[in-house]
């Protein structure tokens, strides 16, 4: 391709109208120019091309694909990687607003690492600050050592500036994970991540968000809920096995059998002694004291038997 951008920003879109001008605006605001904006639009049903038909009008730097069917949201920011021309990639939401130096700060910190990302404040629907940031929940790690991403993620999706070069590794996506821990847990086994420890992005909440970070929607677990998250650390374990460096292969190996000890039983004990044997990087991003930590580390040893009295 000629003239090939120096980034490109991934921009997927499904029923975005209320808040996609704003987050648009954010992006030609940046102070670093040299970018494309591909854009999938997930078969959305409202404004939403409309909105973004008007922008590429005025700057050929919109390249705006729409799918003919919903694809869900880690199938269509898989299309829109593979579709990315630039040397770098960062990740956008259609609901955030970027801070203007966003892309010129990320691309001075990402170096050799693959992957940088950084910390965001939250704001409410209308744009109110909540006074509280990522940080506040998470630990940030720095690094390369992927078992950090194993039960925990302080990597947001729209906060990721990575190296096109990761998508030969993280692709496809594992069905049914986030594709944001997955990207810091690929990064991190075939190389390494930093942050920039600054607020790039005003990270919206509503209703409409896929990912309930600060818990706003949070309601009681049914049993049954209960034992289908057990098997689903089970797989995750086992694809992150799959995937692993040889640094990490045998320490996640052998999480994934105790999770299948554990899940098959009342408890595992041995599941527990081994998260908590190596908790200085599994835990790592678990901002609380020792003592919470140790009962989340309790809290995993319980099989699905056990899950009908807990």
């Amino acid at each position: 391709m000629e003239n090939k951008p120096l980034i490109s920003i991934a921009l997927c879109t499904y029923n975005g109208s209320d808040f996609l001008s704003e987050q648009l605006d954010s992006i030609l605001f940046q102070s670093l120019q040299d970018w494309e904006l591909v854009i999938v639009d997930d078969f959305s049903q409202d404004e939403t091309l409309t909105i973004l038909s008007s922008y590429a009008a005025r700057d050929n730097r919109f390249k705006i694909h729409r799918n003919h069917q919903n694809l869900g949201y880690n199938k269509n920011f898989e299309k829109a990687l593979q579709l990315c021309e630039g040397d770098f990639i960062a990740i956008c939401d259609q609901d955030d607003i970027w801070h203007p130096d966003k892309l010129k700060l990320q691309l001075d910190a990402i170096r050799n690492n693959l992957l940088v990302y950084h910390d965001s404040e939250f704001i409410d629907e209308s744009g109110k600050s909540m006074d509280a940031k990522i940080s506040d929940k998470f630990a940030f790690y720095r690094g390369d050592r992927p078992e950090v991403f194993l039960y925990f993620n302080c990597v947001s999706g729209h906060s990721i500036f990575m190296k096109r070069s990761l998508l030969a590794y993280a692709l496809p996506f594992p069905e049914g994970f986030h594709y944001d821990q997955w990207l810091a847990y690929i990064a991190t086994s075939n190389g390494s991540i930093d942050f920039v420890d600054k607020c790039l992005v005003r990270y919206r909440q509503h209703k409409k968000n896929n990912t309930d970070i600060l818990a706003l929607r949070t309601t009681s677990r049914s049993t049954g809920q209960k034992i289908t998250e057990l098997k689903r650390e089970s797989e995750w374990l086992k694809i992150c096995a799959a995937k692993a460096a040889d640094k990490s292969a045998y320490l996640i190996t052998r999480l994934y059998k105790l999770s299948l000890d554990r899940n098959a039983s009342f408890m595992s004990i041995a599941y527990g002694q081994a998260i908590w044997k190596d908790r200085n990087y599994l835990l790592r991003l678990l901002k609380k004291n020792s003592s919470s930590k140790f009962f989340f580390t309790l809290r995993k040893i319980w099989g699905p038997l056990a899950k009908t009295f807990l």
